[in-house]
C-alpha cells in the first residue's frame, strides 16, 4: 500500500538536504517543532495544509511543486506494485490437428 505520508516526508527530506538545511533551520523558519518535523520526514505523522504550507515556505518551495513530486512517486509506487501483484493467467495450449 503506498503511504502519501511517507512519500512526503521523502520529498520534504531530500528538498531540506539539497539546501543543506537542518531540521533546526527548518524549525525555526517555519516556526515547527523539531520533532515534529521530523516525525512528518519519517512519514510517522500527517501533516496539515497549514503546516505543509509552513514547511514549503521554510524550503523555498512551491506547494504545488513539493505535492507534484509526491505525486510522481506515488505512480512509481503503484507501477512498482501493480508489476507485483498482477497474477498470469495461463491459457491452455491451443494443439493443432494434422488435417
Amino acid at each position: 500500500m503506498v503511504l502519501f505520508r511517507r512519500l512526503l516526508g521523502d520529498v520534504l527530506r531530500e528538498r531540506r538536504m539539497q539546501l543543506g538545511m537542518t531540521l533546526r533551520e527548518v524549525s525555526a523558519e517555519a516556526r515547527v517543532s523539531l520533532g515534529y518535523i521530523s516525525e512528518i520526514e519519517r512519514g510517522q505523522k500527517e501533516a496539515s495544509s497549514e503546516l505543509l504550507a509552513s514547511l514549503c515556505s521554510a524550503l523555498d518551495a512551491p506547494l504545488s511543486e513539493v505535492l507534484r513530486e509526491v505525486s510522481d512517486a506515488v505512480a512509481v509506487e503503484e507501477a512498482a506494485a501493480a508489476l507485483v501483484t498482477i497474477p498470469v493467467k495461463r491459457r491452455d495450449p491451443v494443439v493443432a490437428s494434422a488435417a
